[in-house]
C-alpha cells in the first residue's frame, strides 16, 4: 500500500499557500466548515504568517483538524470557512469559529478564534468571517458575551476585535511560545 502524503494530495487538489490572485469579497462565500475541509484547515493553521498567531506546531496532523471538525456539537459549536474560487479552483482563505459556553450558567456567552491565509490578512476577509460570527451570535443565539485570545503583538487583529466593540479585560502572561519567547495573551470581550 502506497503512503498517503498530505502534502502531494493538496497540491493534486490545487492547493498551494502561494496564492497570488484577486480577490472579489462579493464572490467570497462564508459558510459551514465540512469534514472535507480538514486538510485545506490544517494547511492554513500551520502556514507561515498564521501559524504564528494561533496555537498549533507545524507537526500537527490533519487529524487534529479532522477531530476538530468531528466533535464539533451543532448546538453550541459553529465554524466557518471563507471560501473563493481562484486561479480556476475552489479555495478556503480564512476559518473562523464560535464556541458557545456548555455550562449552563454561562451558556449567554461564547468564544471566538479566527485565521485567514497569509496572503490575504488586511483584505477584508477576517471582516467577512467576523461578520457571520457577530451576526449568529446577536441575532440568531442572542449571546449576551463574547471572548478571545490574542497574542499582544498581533496588533492587526486586535484593531479589527475593537472595531466589532472588543475591549481589552486583561493580559494573560506568558501565555504561549512565539519564535523562541514566551508572549503574552490580550484577554478581549464584547459585552451586547
Amino acid at each position: 500500500m502506497q503512503n498517503f502524503n498530505p502534502q502531494q494530495f493538496l497540491s493534486q487538489m490545487g492547493y498551494t499557500n502561494e496564492l497570488k490572485g484577486n480577490i472579489n469579497l462579493d464572490a467570497l462565500k462564508i459558510r459551514p466548515a465540512r469534514i472535507e475541509d480538514s486538510f485545506f484547515m490544517n494547511e492554513l493553521r500551520i502556514m507561515d504568517g498564521v501559524f504564528e498567531n494561533c496555537p498549533s506546531v507545524y507537526s500537527e496532523r490533519i487529524s487534529f483538524s479532522q477531530n476538530m471538525i468531528n466533535g464539533l456539537s451543532g448546538e453550541s459549536d459553529h465554524m466557518f470557512v471563507a471560501e473563493a474560487f481562484m486561479e480556476n479552483r475552489v479555495v478556503i482563505l480564512g476559518i473562523a469559529g464560535l464556541h458557545v459556553n456548555k455550562n449552563p450558567r454561562m451558556k449567554h456567552s461564547a468564544t471566538i478564534g479566527i485565521l485567514v491565509h497569509t496572503a490575504y490578512q488586511g483584505k477584508g476577509i477576517g471582516k467577512k468571517l467576523m461578520d457571520k460570527v457577530i451576526d449568529l451570535a446577536d441575532n440568531w443565539l442572542l449571546l449576551k458575551r463574547i471572548e478571545l485570545e490574542v497574542i499582544s503583538d498581533n496588533i492587526p487583529a486586535i484593531n479589527l476585535y475593537k472595531k466589532y466593540g472588543f475591549t481589552q479585560e486583561g493580559i494573560k502572561k506568558y501565555c504561549v511560545i512565539k519564535n523562541g519567547k514566551y508572549m503574552d495573551a490580550v484577554l478581549m470581550a464584547r459585552y451586547k
